[in-house]
């Protein structure tokens, strides 16, 4: 099957919580002549977006262009099976168009539902939130600790800290003692005795700080651990993020707004998450086939809300993950079955594996190479085959993707080869759009990340 490349505008803004990041990965950015009108960035778009989200999301200018050239209105429905942390749903919500995300990760479902929930008053959270913050300053003093480092003469042996379950599940050093407790006392006071209304963004305000401004953790695009923080100002960080979530509730209010909804779910599994022919258009960025655990990112602040607290859980919600990465695939997985006979995915799996006894190597997640990329193609035709159910004749469908050599250096060309598979139950490949292309550090070839284009007849 040929595919016709497109080459879209490259959008050099590789992103960590709002921030944006200079690393080896993103250092040979090519921006490219855009073959359709330019979508301008906008400063507004920090707004709302910025509450959560993780490393390299795809921009919100980027929603905007593909609603513009899908011809989406108030009167659709946009849906975005793989959601993360709600970038398609806000600027969906920004344009008043309908939207629905469906998200198998906790936090990441849990930050989507926050971010389009805009009916409190920014003013009367910012209240809670301050007397939340002075019952968090109050317990802290009882216990003679400030919220404002330094600490002197602290007894870490009374401070409180994760579970040894849910010690074991972080990156060693992802959070110092005494923040972890000052973390704890504020959390305890956002949770209060009684109904708070402003539990959700209240707790993504914490989430949002623990990893990078609280915790230890660094991004790049990797997680692991940056300059160690014995103390930091917790309390007073977590109230000046709920301060900016009030400001940005007050900029997007007036907009016309529109339902947005999420769902916690397996997106391989839509058929009974999803209306049928409901859905005129989908925007979306599934996992790559990169061995990275798309779960680790945010486990820091998924221990620390309660998402998981043990391996058993954390399995759990594995098993409902399109599996990208080795830690995540189990014995009874049959997702491969999907592909069987499909000679591209084939190819690549017997190229993975040559190259594995070339090059002598014996570990086990080596060994799971070549069942993994069968496992993360069989997956996403489960997906596409699942979708078409709620699709809307000729309903439009950008998927951003991205070219991969992270198993033993094999190139593994995502967009052309999820053409095929959408192709084979269905679906009119339109094209593939250059998104923006980066150097990858183990090959030194550029990869590039793309939106494959699909149409389906109905």
């Amino acid at each position: 099957m040929k595919v016709e490349r497109n080459r879209l505008m490259t959008y050099n803004q590789y992103t960590l919580f709002g921030k944006t990041l200079h690393m080896p990965e993103a250092a040979n950015i090519d921006v490219l002549a855009s073959s359709v009108a330019r979508t301008p960035v906008l400063v507004s778009d920090d707004q709302v977006h910025d509450w959560y989200t993780f490393v390299l999301s795809f921009p919100p200018a980027l929603v905007r262009e593909y609603l513009r050239r899908f011809a989406v209105g108030s009167g659709d429905l946009v849906l975005d099976p793989f959601c993360g942390t709600g970038t398609t749903l806000v600027e969906c919500k920004k344009q008043g168009v309908a939207s629905v995300g469906v998200e198998a990760t906790p936090m990441a479902a849990f930050a989507c539902k926050a971010k389009v929930h805009w009916s409190i008053r920014p003013e009367l959270l910012l209240r809670h939130a301050k007397r939340v913050a002075a019952r968090a300053h109050s317990r802290l003093s009882a216990e003679g600790i400030t919220d404002e480092p330094p600490n002197r003469d602290v007894d870490c042996n009374r401070l409180v800290g994760f579970s040894d379950d849910a010690e074991a599940l972080l990156i060693k050093g992802a959070i110092s003692p005494l923040p972890l407790h000052k973390a704890y006392r504020l959390l305890e006071a956002i949770r209060g005795r009684g109904r708070n209304p402003y539990l959700v963004h209240e707790l993504l305000a914490l989430a949002r700080i623990l990893p990078t401004e609280v915790g230890n953790l660094r991004f790049g695009p990797e997680v692991g651990i940056g300059r160690l923080k014995e103390d930091a100002a917790v309390v007073s960080r977590w109230l000046t993020q709920v301060e900016n979530m009030a400001r940005d509730l007050s900029a997007v209010q007036p907009l016309p707004g529109a339902d947005s909804k999420v769902i916690e779910g397996d997106s391989r599994d839509l058929r009974s998450l999803l209306r049928p022919a409901s859905v005129s258009a989908v925007f979306t960025s599934p996992p790559y086939p990169n061995e990275k655990d798309y779960t680790r990112v945010a486990r820091l602040e998924s221990v620390m809300l309660g998402f998981f607290d043990s391996k058993e859980q954390l399995r759990q919600y594995k098993q409902t993950l399109v599996r990208s990465n080795t830690r995540s695939v189990y014995k009874a997985d049959d997702d491969d079955a999907w592909v069987s006979g499909c000679a591209a995915i084939e190819e690549i799996a017997e190229a993975i594996e040559a190259r594995r006894v070339a090059l002598g190597k014996t570990s086990g997640f080596e060994r799971l190479y070549p069942r993994l990329t069968k496992l993360y193609f069989g997956g996403m035709k489960r997906h596409f085959a699942n979708l078409r159910h709620a699709l809307k004749p000729g309903a439009m469908l950008g998927y951003v993707v991205g070219d991969q050599a992270s198993y033993l250096r094999v190139m593994i060309r995502t967009g052309e080869l999820l053409a095929e598979l959408a192709e084979s139950v269905g679906y009119d490949v339109v094209g593939i759009d250059l998104f923006r292309t980066r150097m990858a550090t183990a090959t030194k070839s550029q990869l590039r990340e793309e939106v494959l284009l699909l149409r389906w007849p109905g």
